[in-house]
């Protein structure tokens, strides 16, 4: 079978809180992804720059960093991971279904950030909660809870796309390079693109999109996400975990659980010291302060920093990609209608899932560090390709999928790498998630605001740039990790060395003792 049955067997005992973790994960790739295609809607409707829209990301991403360290502190009882759960799939719901009436880019911003707060609790508890139940074996459903990131993500813009109005801010006339005029003054903000705006769209005062009918996307979107929280309400239901509807006697796996509770609670504090020196779910702050970490070597210390960095570049141009390819499909000189463009992000979220479900049997026939410098080879050849067929709206699909499916694995593959090498000693875990979150957090403001300055085509220009440099960064892994194995190579030997002459006394310790009784016997 291509599945171990064991592992079907523990999926089955587990299947409502393992299919109720991957719901809650689909609420996190609903809201991660939505706001790319529908970002020049929403900027009308705030009256707002590029520039301003931007911070939008930053506010939603900033937020799912604080979400993600503070999660960790629901993660001690069944009850408050549940109902932390149920309490931010709900908020998402909210959220979308408010976004219609946020007209202030401030006010968005906030919105998005308390979304992001939710998103970011989402997170770590789902991870922790598989992890605690399938331990060894929970690599393979680790693999699907982030496939169905993918799958929300796909879902978010496909919903979006027959909402988005067809024009920026209203309808344009006038022939190509008055076209192009007009986007670089509105870019740029200057009094000559207001002048424009007020000329042209006399009806359309106070910068409403003639036909903008966004707003029905979001609704939909709070109610597709709204039997999430549902699903984890009678999750918490089925376990008797309402205080309201607790009755009877708790089930059997109830009473395992509190056998294990009370255990983990009789280990104390060297349960948590195990976890945070698996690398697992410590924070990366606890993880600084972990005594274990004094007298390592630099190489230890620099595949922390390399692996981060590596992810901080990819993770950043998966952010910067996903937030922004629609805002370059719709400007000179793709001029894409917009309802086209937002099929970009669907296509580029389903090349990332698809990715995903790919590399799971890849990575049982090649090990992460050749499928690291493929992707990333990948990544930088698609992007060439983009900036040297820049004027080809075909080819921007087809490398848009390509882009997708390249960058999709080298999340998982960096974390299976760097914990490889540290024999899943030291804190690789929530230094790469952290670094890849700042990376998408960063370059998304970063990339914003160069495309306003600058013009669409650094789009491009900068996703090149930034894959470069990642390429090089796991260049310079690939030579820490050779010192490293060197250090151990070294460590290893000394070790042997002192063990020797310390086995030779036992040894003849052992050989007259055995002479003793041999000599007393035969007297």
């Amino acid at each position: 079978m291509f599945v171990d049955e064991r592992i079907v067997t523990l999926f089955k005992r587990n299947a409502h809180h393992t299919l109720t973790y991957w719901s809650v994960f689909f609420s996190f790739g609903l809201s991660i992804a939505f706001l790319g295609p529908t970002i020049l809607d929403l900027q009308c409707q705030t009256n707002s720059t590029l520039r301003q829209i931007t911070w939008v990301f930053f506010a939603q991403q900033f937020c799912l960093l604080i979400g993600s360290s503070v999660g960790g502190v629901f993660k001690r009882t069944l009850f408050r991971a549940l109902a932390a759960l149920f309490i931010s799939a709900l908020i998402i719901s909210v959220i979308f279904a408010i976004i219609p009436v946020c007209n202030n880019v401030l006010v968005l911003a906030i919105a998005m950030a308390v979304s992001g707060l939710a998103m970011g609790v989402i997170d770590t508890i789902a991870n922790i909660q598989l992890v605690t139940i399938y331990q060894k074996d929970s690599a393979i459903f680790l693999q699907a809870l982030h496939f169905f990131i993918g799958f929300g993500a796909l879902v978010s813009p496909l919903i979006a796309d027959p909402f988005l109005s067809e024009s920026s801010c209203g309808n344009h006339t006038g022939n190509e390079t008055e076209i192009i005029h007009h986007f670089r003054n509105m870019l740029r903000n200057s009094p000559i693109a207001e002048h424009n705006i007020t000329q042209s769209h006399l009806p359309h005062e106070g910068g409403e999109m003639e036909g903008s009918s966004v707003h029905y996307a979001f609704w939909i979107m709070a109610l597709i996400n709204l039997p999430v929280p549902l699903a984890v309400l009678f999750l918490m239901y089925r376990e008797q975990l309402i205080p309201c509807c607790t009755s009877g006697p708790p089930r059997l796996l109830d009473k395992d659980e509190l056998a294990m509770e009370s255990q983990q609670g009789a280990e104390g504090p060297d349960l948590e010291q195990k976890e945070q020196e698996a690398g697992g779910h410590g924070s990366i702050f606890s993880c600084c302060q972990n005594d274990n970490l004094r007298g390592l070597p630099v190489s230890f210390f620099m595949i922390h920093i390399l692996g981060g960095m590596v992810l901080f570049m990819t993770d950043g141009i998966v952010g910067a990609y996903a937030g922004f390819v629609y805002t370059y499909a719709v400007a000179p000189p793709m001029s894409l209608p917009h309802k086209t463009a937002g099929y970009l992000a669907s296509i580029f979220w389903a090349a990332i899932t698809a990715g995903r479900l790919l590399s799971i049997p890849l990575s049982y026939r090649f090990q992460p560090v050749r499928l690291l410098m493929f992707n990333l080879a990948g990544a930088i050849v698609t992007v060439l390709l983009l900036l040297i067929f820049y004027a080809s709206k075909e080819f921007l699909f087809v490398g848009t999928c390509l882009c997708g499916l390249f960058l999709s694995s080298i999340f998982p593959c960096m974390l299976a790498y760097t914990e490889d090498i540290l024999d899943y000693q030291g804190c690789a875990t929530s230094v790469l998630v952290t670094s890849a979150g700042m990376g998408e957090m960063v370059m998304q403001v970063l990339v914003g605001s160069i495309i306003q300055t600058e013009g669409s085509y650094s789009f491009l220009l900068c996703g090149m740039i930034i894959a470069c440099i990642g390429f090089i960064l796991f260049v310079a892994l690939l030579l820490f990790h050779r010192m490293h194995r060197n250090y151990l190579s070294g460590t290893l030997k000394k070790s042997a060395m002192v063990e020797e002459p310390a086995a030779e006394p036992n040894g003849s310790a052992r050989t007259e003792q055995k002479e003793d009784n041999d000599t007393t016997t035969s007297q």
